[in-house]
C-alpha cells in the first residue's frame, strides 16, 4: 500500500527548521512537509549541489519560507554558519533535521556516482578497507552530525525556548553487513551519540530522537533496486512487501520533532516495514 495521501497539520507555524541532506531524498521530503505544515526551512548541502535550488522552490511551493545554504557537515565552522543563517534570516531556530549522510567514500570524492553498484568498489572488509574511505564515511554521518546538533543546540540555549533535533541513522545500527563496517559502525554512533545528547540536554527542554530507516527508494539505494530481480528479492524479504518512500521516513520525523511527541526524547525509531522486527 502506498504511503497516505498528503496532508497538512499546521504542527510547525511559527517555527524555524534545519534540514541537512536536504537536497534531495528524505531530507528533501522533509523539508517540504515542514514547509507545508508552516514552517521556514533553512535546506543545507552541499554547496555545489544545484538540486538544493529545486528543494527551496518545492517548500516554497507547499507554503514555507525556504533558504538553502552550502555546508560541508564535516567543518564545524560551516555548520555554525548554517545555524546562524537560521536566526540571521528567519529570526530563531527551533528544529533540525540531520540526515546528511554517505554509504560509502565514493559518494563524496567523485569516484561513485548514483545509479553505480552501492558499493562503488568499496564494500571491502575490514581487513581490506583503506583508512582514507573509514574516516570519511565516520566523518561525514558521525562527525558530522554531532557538529550539526551542536551548532542548533548552542542557539536554542541561548533561545531559551527549548527545541527538537532528529538525527537520521539506518536499520545498519542494529544489523551488521559486510563490506560496510565504517557505515554501520557510523549509524551505531549515531544512535549513542542521540541518547547522550538527550541527556544532556534535557534541562534546557531541547529533545533528541533518531530515525532508524529500512531500505528506501532513494538515489543512494538506486543501485540495489533497480534491477528487477533485485528489487524483488528485496521487497519479499520485507514484511509489509513493499520498500520504504522518503515519505515514510519524513512523516517519522515531523512525529518526533512536533509537541505530540513531547515527551519522547533519547529514542530510536525504526521505520523499516518490520525487516529487523525480532533483531
Amino acid at each position: 500500500m502506498p504511503f497516505p495521501p498528503e496532508t497538512s497539520l499546521n504542527r510547525f507555524d511559527g517555527k524555524v527548521a534545519v534540514v541537512t541532506g536536504g537536497a534531495s531524498g528524505m531530507g528533501r521530503e522533509a523539508a517540504i512537509r515542514l514547509g507545508r505544515e508552516g514552517a521556514s526551512v533553512i535546506v543545507a548541502g552541499l554547496a555545489d549541489d544545484e538540486r538544493g535550488a529545486e528543494t527551496v522552490s518545492l517548500v516554497e511551493a507547499a507554503g514555507g519560507q525556504s533558504l538553502y545554504v552550502g555546508v560541508d557537515v564535516t567543518r564545524e565552522a560551516e555548520c555554525e554558519a548554517m545555524a546562524q543563517a537560521a536566526i540571521d534570516n528567519f529570526g530563531r531556530l527551533d528544529l533540525c533535521i540531520a540526515a546528511a549522510g554517505i554509504s560509502h567514500a565514493g559518494y563524496v570524492s567523485g569516484e561513485v556516482t548514483e545509479g553505480e553498484p552501492l558499493l562503488g568498489g568499496r564494500g571491502r572488509h575490514v581487513l581490506d578497507k583503506p583508512v582514507e574511505y573509514w574516516e570519511k564515511v565516520l566523518a561525514v554521518n558521525l562527525t558530522g552530525v554531532m557538529l550539526t546538533n551542536r551548532a542548533v543546540a548552542r542557539r536554542m540555549i541561548d533561545q531559551g525556548q527549548g527545541g527538537s533535533i532528529v538525527n537520521i541513522s539506518s536499520g545498519a545500527a542494529k544489523a551488521p553487513i559486510r563490506g560496510m563496517a565504517d557505515y554501520c559502525v557510523s549509524k551505531t554512533g549515531v544512535w549513542m551519540l542521540t541518547r547522550v545528547l538527550a541527556l544532556e540536554l534535557a534541562a534546557h527542554q531541547i529533545r533528541v530522537n533518531t530515525v532508524a530507516p529500512g531500505l528506501i527508494d532513494t538515489p543512494m539505494t538506486l543501485a540495489v533496486t533497480s534491477d528487477e530481480e533485485r528489487r524483488q528479492r528485496r521487497i519479499e524479504a520485507i514484511p509489509l512487501n513493499r520498500l520504504g518512500e522518503p515519505a515514510d521516513i519524513a512523516e517519522s520525523a515531523l512525529f518526533l520533532l512536533s509537541d505530540q511527541a513531547s515527551y519522547i526524547t533519547g529514542q530510536i525509531l525504526h521505520p523499516d516495514g518490520g525487516i529487523f522486527v525480532g533483531s
